[in-house]
């Protein structure tokens, strides 16, 4: 049924929670306090060239990675709000080596595995950035939660979903019930629904891939972005590439228009020898959102990404994902 125009996304949650009588309101009340989140981050990314929130805060994340000023904001930010929400029973961050306990007497029934600043390198530039998000119900009985309560496969997310601050700030999300998108409005300061269940297209002609990788790929890897650059005007190629190298922008863009992202396998770095992607905030929720909007999440040897369980918090996969047909003509290079 086509939702009347000037829907809220707190209406849309609310709703969304009516159809199911187990629901008790947790998981709305979760979702609503990570969008006012959004909303407080997406200020200051708007206003970080005014408010001296550019450039490197001096510190160094768990991945070796320099820390941005305003990915270290969106950590906090997030963090603080979370932990005394009384929704979630622990969680983790790309920016932390280990869990992130709730305050004592918060605890709740979800966990929260976050990227709070997807694509921070292109912070300085102007370029879109987005923030990340997992959500699963924890495992555990009661009280704080453990590490084994964030370590789930994809497949049992009960709600994943990102918001991209760029040219507007959009909030795209699912319970499992197919994909929305909602716009913020910043005269009003809500979110309005402008992306109704959003279907990838199944067949595309873009790629979004770091092409300076190429050398460090397998064989079937090379000889499957040779043949998408290969002329046949019969097939519809060469294809066009799009590559912005921020996940969240690479996604979105592929998640509306159709495409295809990779992030393959590669020799590059001896210690990341499965890429760049952390599977439990990264991989996994945009793959749970892929299949929720008729796409495809696969490594690059066929598995099924929301099959994979995570290990360790940081784990790293590879991941090719986006239009369904794509991918499954990329796996057929890719397994010979």
């Amino acid at each position: 049924m086509k939702r009347p125009l000037g829907i809220t996304v707190h209406r849309q949650i609310m709703d969304s929670q009516s159809l199911h009588n187990e629901a008790t309101g947790e998981l709305s009340g979760l979702l609503t306090e990570l969008i006012v989140a959004a909303k407080t981050i997406s200020a200051e990314v708007n206003m970080a060239g005014l408010a001296d929130a550019l450039g490197v805060s001096g510190k160094t994340n768990i991945q070796g990675e320099e820390v941005q000023k305003l990915d270290e904001f969106s950590n906090n930010t997030i963090k603080r709000r979370m932990a005394q929400s009384g929704y979630i029973c622990v969680m983790t961050s790309e920016e932390e080596d280990g869990i992130i306990p709730v305050q004592e007497g918060c605890e709740g029934k979800y966990t929260l595995a976050f990227d709070p600043l997807d694509g921070s390198s292109n912070i300085d530039v102007n370029v879109s950035i987005g923030t990340i998000f997992s959500i699963h119900r924890r495992i555990s009985s009661s009280g704080q939660g453990d590490i084994d309560d964030l370590l789930q496969p994809g497949n049992e997310l009960v709600a994943a979903g990102y918001m991209i601050y760029g040219s507007s700030t959009m909030l795209v999300y699912s319970t499992g019930e197919g994909v929305h998108g909602f716009t913020l409005d910043p005269s009003v300061g809500e979110f309005f629904l402008s992306h109704e269940s959003i279907r990838v297209p199944e067949e595309s002609k873009y790629f979004s891939v770091n092409e300076g990788n190429y050398n460090y790929w397998k064989p079937e890897m090379r000889s499957y972005v040779d043949y998408l650059k290969t002329i046949d005007e019969a097939s519809g190629r060469p294809y066009s590439a799009r590559y912005i190298g921020s996940l969240v922008a690479d996604f979105h863009r592929n998640l509306i228009v159709g495409g295809i992202f990779l992030y393959p396998c590669d020799s590059k770095n001896p210690e990341k020898p499965y890429g760049k992607l952390r599977l439990l905030y990264e991989a996994s929720p945009m793959a749970f959102l892929a299949e929720q909007a008729g796409g495809l999440a696969l490594t690059d040897d066929g598995t099924r990404i929301l099959d994979i369980k995570p290990t360790t918090l940081h784990e790293r996969v590879p991941l090719v994902i986006g239009s369904r047909k794509e991918v499954e003509r990329a796996e057929q290079f890719l397994n010979g």
